[in-house]
């Protein structure tokens, strides 16, 4: 997930047109101006039709077409969420919702047109219960404003996608990040949820405990279904205390295998790092040039320890003797929190960082994840990808979990490089599943990914997922086009 700011990426691209094709039926242009109508008799000037506000609630990055709805409304409350939906199937129009419109995969486009449900001013942090470590939140409070309400109380929330997205938005995603390998996804953190089910009715999906046996795990059920279920409108979250001490530090490695072979090594001996990144030559040098740092321009590990004074301190000592077997090059520590968090923006900037090594050209971010065992098999052949290639694609990833980024920029006029770019990701996407791994880590499956859920999953797995999206979705107005077709 990144920030949402990318005109170019609205440009009609033929090669993306087949893919993205309506999966039902538009509504009429008289079936729009009547629901437009009464959306904007109840939600006055929080229901918009301009041309300019309808493309930013459309995919905005990478080069995944832009398909605006036909109107966007700005809920407040779960109520008002539900009025929508129930407005909405009543003419059997078509609902995405939207957070911060950060996904990656086309998730928030509207190839059938319909009304975009807008959660930003859904802003309540409704309660932190401190005693229990878990709070619960409104859809449209972002990780940063989470994050900095909590910081008072000595607790965090620990996933962080790296843009400051909606905690509704990465619900649906099951979003991930750089925590990852300590502190889990969204799927992890999650106890329960509020969410408005494509019949307009509003559910809660479980209690506050920290575990349960009580019936079906809706909650699950929700997290990462991208919109098509139902609308998330409130969220119950565990947290996490804040260390009492936290390092964290660099080492560079010859190569991409090595470095991922630190990696493994390092989790297979039970370190307990919380933060474990991949940065290949390219995307350090990409880094470098954005946020004016002087890191090593070779494979690199961003890496940080929690925990007590003693207990950080052992840990890097310990990850210090296993990088020796596979570097010369010292570890160096970021001893002061400016130098942390320096280091740590520039990491969470490193999609908008790549994208300045190639001015003008598109960004086709993509991701995969494979068994930890598998990493460095799977990065190295990747990287020869690459350079047979002949593309600019820098890597990145959440290595301690077995994810990884790349993110060729190409330029789209070029029907060749384009041709190139697909073929790369597909081979990219066949030997993660080969490896026993997933066509996406964390981005999701949104519209380019669909194609790969069969390779993946199989296809009775695949119709197991249709059965759920047509008894939970019979008309298919949620987010229709996502994840399957019906």
């Amino acid at each position: 997930m990144v920030g949402m700011d990318n005109a170019s990426s609205n440009r009609n691209h033929s090669h993306m047109s087949a893919s993205l094709s309506p999966s039902r039926p538009k509504p009429s242009e008289a079936v729009i101006a009547a629901l437009t109508a009464e959306l904007s008799s109840r939600f006055g000037d929080r229901a918009v039709t301009s041309a300019a506000v309808r493309e930013q609630h459309g995919h905005t990055l990478t080069w995944v077409k832009n398909q605006p709805p036909d109107v966007v409304v700005y809920a407040r409350t779960t109520e008002e969420v539900s009025e929508i939906v129930k407005l909405c199937i009543e003419k059997r129009v078509p609902i995405i919702p939207f957070g911060t419109g950060t996904s990656l995969e086309g998730h928030i486009n509207a190839p059938d047109g319909g009304v975009c449900i807008d959660l930003s001013l859904m802003k309540r942090i409704i309660a932190v219960h401190e005693e229990d470590l878990d709070c619960v939140v409104e859809a449209g409070v972002t990780r940063k404003e989470l994050n900095e309400h909590l910081r008072d109380k000595g607790l965090f929330f620990p996933i962080d996608p790296g843009a400051d997205a909606s905690i509704g938005g990465m619900v649906a995603t099951r979003a991930s990040g750089t925590n990852a390998v300590r502190y889990g996804t969204m799927k992890d953190v999650v106890l329960s949820l509020t969410a408005v089910l494509p019949n307009g009715e509003i559910v809660k999906t479980a209690s506050r405990a920290k575990k349960s046996s009580a019936g079906y795990d809706i909650t699950r059920l929700l997290i990462g279904s991208e919109g098509t279920l139902g609308v998330i409108t409130e969220i119950t979250l565990k947290l996490q205390g804040i260390p009492e001490a936290i390092s964290a530090g660099i080492c560079p490695f010859p190569t991409v295998k090595a470095a991922c072979d630190a990696v493994i090594m390092t989790i297979q001996s039970g370190i307990p790092v919380a933060r474990i990144e991949l940065l290949d030559e390219v995307q350090v040098r990409a880094v470098n040039q954005h946020a004016k740092l002087t890191l090593p321009e070779s494979p690199l590990l961003l890496l940080e320890f929690h925990g007590t004074d003693a207990g950080v301190q052992e840990q890097a000592e310990r990850f210090g003797e296993i990088a020796a077997e596979f570097t010369n090059q010292p570890f160096e520590w970021a001893t002061k929190p400016e130098e942390r968090s320096r280091l740590w923006q520039a990491r969470h900037d490193a999609y908008w960082a790549a994208r300045g090594l190639r001015p003008g050209a598109q960004s086709v971010a993509t991701d995969v994840c494979v068994p930890i065992s598998r990493l460095a098999e799977c990065v190295a052949e990747t990287k020869k990808d690459i350079l047979e290639s002949g593309m600019i694609a820098p890597i990145v990833g959440h290595v301690g979990d077995g994810n990884f980024h790349v993110q060729p920029l190409v330029n789209v006029d070029d029907p060749a490089e384009v041709a190139a770019c697909e073929a790369f990701v597909d081979r990219l996407v066949k030997r993660a599943v080969a490896m026993e791994g997933t066509c996406t880590g964390e981005h999701g499956v949104g519209q380019k990914k669909m194609k790969y859920l069969e390779i993946e999953h199989g296809e009775a797995t695949l119709e197991l997922m249709r059965v759920l999206k047509r008894a939970m979705d019979p008309h298919n107005i949620m987010n229709p086009g996502k994840i399957v077709t019906l």
